[in-house]
């Protein structure tokens, strides 16, 4: 059973920093492309930062120089550093693994 558990979002102000988790179990983030989204209210789920099983990395346009995406194998999780956030950054976050598997979301929200 494939499971992603998120966590670390919460309320920050403009300028600050978050670092979300996403904790593997069942598949390992060493050998599958893993990925984060977001999706704010009323928009559609959009993709946010990707990092390949050989360790290339993605970042959307809206998030490049600001965001940091990471992993730890011996943990099995993989991390989004986020700093510099606007509040055009609020947003449920998700990780994703092998395409079909998702988490349940961590909230984040930034204020001005």
């Amino acid at each position: 059973q494939v499971q992603l558990v998120e966590s670390g979002g919460g309320l920050v102000q403009a300028g600050g920093s978050l670092r979300l988790s996403c904790a593997a179990s069942g598949r390992s983030v060493s050998t599958y492309t893993m990925r984060w989204f977001r999706q704010a209210p009323g928009k559609e789920r959009e993709f946010v930062a990707r990092i390949d099983r050989s360790g290339m990395i993605y970042y959307a346009d809206s998030v490049k120089g600001r965001f940091t995406i990471s992993r730890d194998n011996a943990k099995n999780t993989v991390y989004l550093q986020m700093s510099s956030l606007k509040p055009e950054d609020t947003a449920v976050y998700y990780c994703n693994i092998d395409v079909v598997y998702w988490g349940q979301g961590t909230q984040v929200t930034v204020s001005s």
